[in-house]
C-alpha cells in the first residue's frame, strides 16, 4: 500500500475506533434521541464497512489490472508516462511564467 492509501485506511479505522468509543460511552444514557443517534452511528459503520471493503477490493483489481498491463506493453507504458509527465511539466512552466514566479 502506498502512504496515501495506508493514510486513509488508518484514519478510517480511527474514526470506526472513535464511533465505537462513544456508543459505549452513551451505553448507559437514557432516552428515545441518544438510542435512536446510537442505532443510527451503528448502522452507519457497518455500512461504512461494507463500502471500504467494497472500494479496497475494486482499488487492488485496478492495481493488479494495471500491473499486468504495464508488464505487457512496457515500453508503451514509459512512453505514455513521458508524455503525461511533459505535458504536465509544460502546464506549470507555463502557470509559473504567467504569474511571474
Amino acid at each position: 500500500m502506498d502512504k496515501q492509501t495506508q493514510a486513509t485506511s488508518n484514519d478510517m479505522g480511527t474514526l470506526a475506533n472513535d464511533a465505537r468509543t462513544l456508543m459505549a460511552a452513551t451505553a448507559d444514557v437514557a432516552g428515545e434521541k441518544v438510542g435512536e443517534a446510537r442505532k443510527r452511528l451503528g448502522v452507519a459503520l457497518e455500512r461504512s464497512k461494507e463500502i471500504y471493503g467494497r472500494v479496497r477490493e475494486k482499488t487492488v483489481e485496478g492495481v493488479k489490472a494495471t500491473d499486468e498491463v504495464v508488464h505487457e506493453h512496457p515500453y508503451e507504458a514509459i512512453g505514455i508516462a513521458l508524455g503525461v509527465g511533459a505535458l504536465i511539466g509544460y502546464l506549470v512552466m507555463l502557470r509559473c511564467s504567467r504569474n511571474g514566479d
